[in-house]
């Protein structure tokens, strides 16, 4: 796939190049784990899969996608070696060169540990309360304002260079990868190699597996730094390899952009990525929001947007009290919870977010945490604790029981969308419940009994 290359201009990088490789000045030092996490590496191969790697379980993944069977995951790992012969050449259409393939890809084996963590990710998962109650802590909260002040001059720069509030990027920072203490250690190469033969989501992934080849052949990472998560997520805010092609920008003027082991690149590159996807300057992500008594839930729903005036007519007013400050935004109603647990207006903003990571719970938690660095305090609505979350085979048979009544849900797959939440409402209203769209063991209870 072809890329353009964002740099930011020469003059910009000259009048800040100084205070953004030294951001504190004679200010207090980084603390010891950032000083080791971004020290320069020494350039080395690619690693090889080592006797500590995880094994995979050898059971079928709880999707229910047949290419997640046991019996097909071994399948797919036996013809491993045929599948990267066959990606070949579609990486020489993206100037790989031979030399360098059979360099990269030499010994390489898969890693299946990975489809254990494909069916079971947990923005899926957990309960939202469960999630923001980990990611929105008060200990990453503590860091991330540290942050925000060590880094200062920093998020300064780059709030001019792109109009990006610097509490979202460190919100992303803290969410993504607890501030680059959890950034993982699996090659990328590997990850993506895997996923693109093995498992469910093999199209997406020879695209992020060719894009990682790319960053190896250009030299703007080393190969044992070229680590990350299972899914080939790398550095503190992690970059997919083609999202790193697509807006790494080399802020720190080195001639390379660099998202893990430049602060100021990663930074610059996360705020990068938010612009070009749509970020509004100057407007938030949303409103935490109470609702009127007797209020039509069939409003809840992502297509149906309105201003924020709109909104208010229908008896909707913030939770805190305060104002709305811009009435002519235009918004969704989420209910995350249902109609027992907190309600939000989402923004362009919030939508922005979920390009970076498509998981309403993870947009959800980084604008909640960005609020709290910002100074803002806890959400107001109490969740629905006692509520069971459904597990995601549940969540299948409950898209299943739902198609078998006649909505519409496309094909099932375990995760709640949209469409699904619309055929729920509309199985609420048949059955005389608060069409609510939400995913509750309640409703999967009712779907079996009819």
């Amino acid at each position: 796939m072809a890329f353009s290359k964002l740099i930011l201009p020469l003059a910009a990088v000259t009048l800040v190049a100084a205070s953004l490789v030294h951001p504190a000045g004679a200010q207090e030092s980084p603390p010891a784990w950032l000083t080791r996490l971004f020290q320069p590496p020494a350039a080395s191969p690619v690693p090889a899969p080592t006797d500590a790697t995880p094994q995979w379980s050898g059971q079928s993944g709880a999707s229910g996608d047949p290419s997640m069977t046991a019996d097909a995951i071994r399948a797919a790992a036996a013809d491993f070696g045929n599948c990267l012969d066959a990606l070949w050449p579609y990486a020489a259409q993206r100037g790989i060169t031979r030399d360098d393939y059979l360099r990269f890809t030499a010994g390489l084996t898969p890693d299946l540990s990975i489809m254990d963590k494909l069916d079971a990710q947990p923005e899926f998962n957990k309960a939202t309360w469960d999630y923001l109650d980990l990611l929105v802590s008060d200990d990453r909260i503590a860091q991330g304002k540290a942050l925000l002040a060590q880094y200062a001059p920093t998020f300064a720069a780059v709030e001019r260079a792109y109009g990006v509030d610097r509490y979202i990027i460190a919100a992303i920072w803290g969410v993504e990868s607890d501030y680059g203490t959890k950034i993982g250690d699996r090659p990328v190469l590997r990850s993506t190699a895997t996923l693109a033969c093995v498992g469910r989501r093999r199209d997406f992934f020879r695209g992020e597996f060719l894009a990682a080849l790319e960053i190896l052949q250009r030299g703007d990472i080393p190969p044992d730094r070229l680590v990350g998560s299972w899914a080939g997520a790398f550095g503190p805010t992690q970059f997919m390899p083609s999202s790193f092609l697509r807006y790494a920008v080399d802020f720190d003027g080195n001639g390379h952009p660099d998202v893990v082991d430049s602060i100021p690149d990663m930074i610059a590159s996360t705020a990068n990525n938010l612009k070009t996807d749509g970020w509004i300057p100057g407007e938030t992500w949303g409103y935490e929001v109470a609702l009127p008594q007797r209020f039509n839930y069939l409003f809840a729903d992502s297509s149906r947007q309105l201003s924020v005036r709109q909104w208010e007519s229908l008896g909707i007013r913030r939770a805190n009290g305060e104002p709305f400050p811009y009435p002519a935004e235009r918004a969704s109603l989420l209910l995350p919870a249902g109609a027992r647990g907190p309600a939000f207006l989402m923004l362009q903003n919030f939508r922005v977010i979920m390009k970076y990571n498509p998981a309403e719970a993870y947009a959800l938690a980084t604008g909640t945490l960005a609020d709290r660095l910002r100074g803002g305090g806890p959400l107001i609505h109490p969740w629905p604790r006692d509520e069971r979350v459904l597990s995601l085979q549940e969540r299948y048979e409950l898209q299943e029981l739902l198609a078998q009544r006649g909505f519409k849900i496309g094909e099932p797959d375990g995760f709640i969308g949209p469409q699904t939440r619309l055929a729920i409402r509309s199985f609420q209203v048949s059955v005389g419940e608060i069409p609510d769209g939400f995913a509750s063991s309640e409703v999967l209870d009712r779907l079996r009994q009819r």
